[in-house]
């Protein structure tokens, strides 16, 4: 296969590894194949649908490194769902009567567009992948090499997603200073609201970064005990958890300490949520995936509602990180997987092989260009993995039964 042009697109919200991810793979290029043309859609799909991309230039390639600095993405993103055609119409993407499916693929057909590279989660890649199906069938042949993005860490056969320690690490940055406010108030409860619709992985990540910091601490008493600054409860999508029990527990941690320190998932206790929304007989708002929008469901506020008065709280806050980890520039231990997946996509691509880069979890963990129709997401978070084990033994919290998620 002759490659000559290749274009780079970065899809959905953001993650601490789009802006180095797209300078990786801009990087891999100019070593392996300086001649090849690269081109980057602007935020996403929507500008796929209008053609609107840049150049990347020899300036641009040679000052790519710079990108593994920053956060965000350099080409911008936006959530299009190519199947949702009323939303494509509706922002005016495409006009009506078309397919935004069809749209986009005549576009990658008319850019000369050998291969796209995708950097996304589950429906960014299998978008791609219905284009080149699409494209395939109309005589044009694309090669499609996805990466995946989510902090969630939520793709399937995916061990690693691109971002997710980062995210991790960030949101125990941000835990450092949220819960000094523990000292603000005679019963405070802090509420940390980590992002994460159907997987837990983040949450309990996060915790357990910010406890490894809480433990390496010096405390000298006079008040300044660790205690305060513990973590006390991580609630997760795929446990249960009771209540009035849980909540026992706490008001004696808030007797003994003045305090309590919850992290929880956004995702965790959205079903019965919405179930009272639908029940008043309001309707909650959805994107153009089809998902609840969290924001307006707000799952911290509900917690903080339910267990405020029952841990006798005189303050209760409710912090969400979301927005400050996932706009982070990647670690160091992102970096060299960026660096891994990037280097293979471009070799993939130069092969002609299609699929998304991860390391296989069905396939011996190898790092390779996982087949399309086997990427899916909502992975749940593996509740059973020693660590969050250690961590939930550690703060005295039981573990609850296992909900069973389906795919």
């Amino acid at each position: 296969m002759t490659v000559r042009r290749v274009a780079l697109l970065t899809a959905g919200g953001l993650a601490p590894c789009l802006s180095s991810a797209v300078g990786g793979l801009i990087e891999r290029y100019t070593e392996l194949a300086p001649e090849i043309e690269i081109i980057g859609y602007r935020n996403g799909y929507a500008g796929l649908l209008s053609g609107d991309y840049f150049e990347v230039t020899p300036h641009i390639r040679e000052r790519a490194h710079v990108l593994h600095r920053f956060g965000g993405s350099p080409i911008g993103n936006s959530r299009v769902k190519l199947t949702n055609v009323a939303d494509c119409v509706k922002r005016g993407l495409v006009q009506e009567g078309e397919d935004p499916l069809a749209v986009a693929a005549n576009r990658l057909s008319a850019d000369g567009i050998d291969v796209l590279h995708t950097i996304g989660g589950d429906d960014t890649n299998t978008t791609a992948a219905d284009l080149a199906a699409y494209l395939h069938e109309n005589g044009y042949e694309l090669t499609v090499v996805g990466l995946p993005k989510t902090i969630d860490n939520d793709v399937i056969p995916i061990r690693q997603s691109l971002g997710a320690w980062t995210a991790a690490e960030q949101g125990a940055r941000f835990a450092q200073n949220i819960i000094a406010e523990h000292s603000s108030n005679i019963r405070m409860l802090i509420i940390h609201e980590v992002m994460g619709r159907n997987c837990g992985w983040l949450t309990a990540a996060t915790a357990a970064k910010y406890r490894e910091w809480v433990t390496a601490q010096e405390y000298i008493g006079f008040g300044h005990e660790q205690e305060q600054w513990d973590v006390h409860a991580v609630y997760v999508p795929e446990l249960e958890f009771d209540i009035k029990a849980e909540a026992e527990r706490l008001k004696a941690i808030m007797d003994a300490n003045r305090c309590v320190n919850v992290f929880l998932s956004e995702g965790a206790g959205v079903e019965t949520i919405v179930n009272e929304m639908i029940a008043r007989g309001e309707e909650p708002e959805r994107d153009a995936f089809g998902h609840v929008k969290l924001d307006k469901v707000n799952p911290g506020q509900w917690f903080a509602s339910q267990f405020s008065e029952l841990v006798e709280a005189e303050k209760t806050m409710v912090w969400k990180s979301g927005y400050f980890s996932r706009s982070a520039p990647a670690n160091t231990d992102d970096l060299r997987l960026i660096k891994s997946c990037t280097d293979y996509a471009v070799d993939a691509a130069l092969r002609g092989e299609s699929g998304v880069v991860g390391h296989d979890e069905e396939r011996g963990n190898l790092l390779r260009a996982i087949e399309f129709p086997r990427i899916k997401g909502g992975k749940a978070f593996d509740t059973d993995q020693p660590w969050f084990d250690d961590l939930l033994g550690a703060i005295g919290q039981p573990k609850g039964a296992k909900v069973t998620v389906q795919h």
